[in-house]
């Protein structure tokens, strides 16, 4: 037995006074009907109404019984109305993680942005390079880039990115650029361990994948330590598209084996999988969907 179910049939057998009446409110069967009313009798072990082929009345446990029945049945309605309140309009604590670059350069301001767009909403941003466990840190959706191993989760792709190889313009002219992977031996090699524990770099060209294995001079989990050690000539650094382009952009790094490169990563949003998502979280997705051009290609 349904409790609720039997208990929204006996309060409206007690409201319209008759089981066929009640039966089309609650879109069943007499017989349904009845049968819910008998099960709530036998759970409870007490008679609620006293039925003749005329009426149907309420007994003194039925009367009292009513009574807490429409309280309950009246918050429940209350609850429901408030959760799918806060699936249309965003409200409460929003906490997102990403990664610290891409964080600080792209997930702040569109946390600033969203804030703004919607003032009852208070924002959590935790920037790490680390793949954080969304249920157990309490994260309502996290920025991942690459692809997506964790099939419990939900993604939403929001741009591409691309892995490359930079140095500095000075270093370049003091031990020359690299033609093919393997000229990679002959360099000085910065390794942003960012993207994992293996030490050997992987280029692609015409389907043919092509592994380098050499030692580096510099090794960082920090993409801007890495990049600013290439910026001061240090090596030839693989970082992703987007922390290396303002470098790029102000010329203080240059893109190399650019033929060499793999397939661009998916930049994607990703939250627990539910049948329902939170309005604060599918807003601030489509916030970015909306606002941003994340593709680093």
């Amino acid at each position: 037995m349904n409790r609720l179910d039997a208990m929204s049939a006996f309060v409206a057998v007690a409201d319209l006074n008759g089981f066929a009446a009640a039966a089309r409110r609650i879109g069943t069967s007499p017989s349904a009907v009845t049968r819910l009313i008998a099960q709530l009798e036998d759970h409870l072990e007490v008679a609620l109404l006293r039925r003749t082929t005329r009426s149907v009345t309420l007994t003194d446990a039925g009367l009292r019984y009513l009574e807490r029945a429409r309280r309950i049945l009246s918050e429940i309605e209350e609850a429901e109305g408030a959760a799918q309140a806060e699936r249309a309009t965003p409200t409460g604590r929003l906490v997102i993680s990403a990664p610290v670059t891409f964080g600080r350069i792209h997930i702040g301001p569109l946390m600033a942005d969203y804030l703004t767009r919607y003032p009852q909403v208070s924002g959590e941003l935790t920037l790490s390079d680390r793949f954080v466990n969304l249920v157990e840190d309490g994260v309502d959706a996290a920025l991942r880039i690459g692809q997506l191993a964790d099939t419990s989760l939900i993604a939403r792709r929001v741009g591409t990115t691309r892995r490359v190889l930079v140095g500095a313009p000075a270093y370049f002219a003091r031990r020359g650029k690299p033609q093919q992977p393997s000229d990679l031996k002959d360099h000085d090699l910065i390794r942003f361990s960012g993207f994992g524990g293996a030490v050997d770099w992987r280029f692609v060209r015409d389907g043919v994948e092509t592994r380098v294995t050499a030692p580096s001079r510099f090794v960082t989990n920090s993409a801007d330590s890495a990049i600013w050690y290439a910026t001061q000539g240090g090596g030839l650094a693989m970082v992703l598209a987007y922390q290396a382009m303002n470098a790029v952009t102000r010329g203080e790094l240059e893109v190399v084996l650019a033929e060499y490169e793999r397939p661009p990563l998916p930049i994607q949003f990703v939250y627990p999988a539910s049948r329902l998502l939170s309005s604060k979280v599918r807003a601030f997705v489509d916030l970015a969907v909306e606002t941003r051009r994340w593709n680093f290609d």
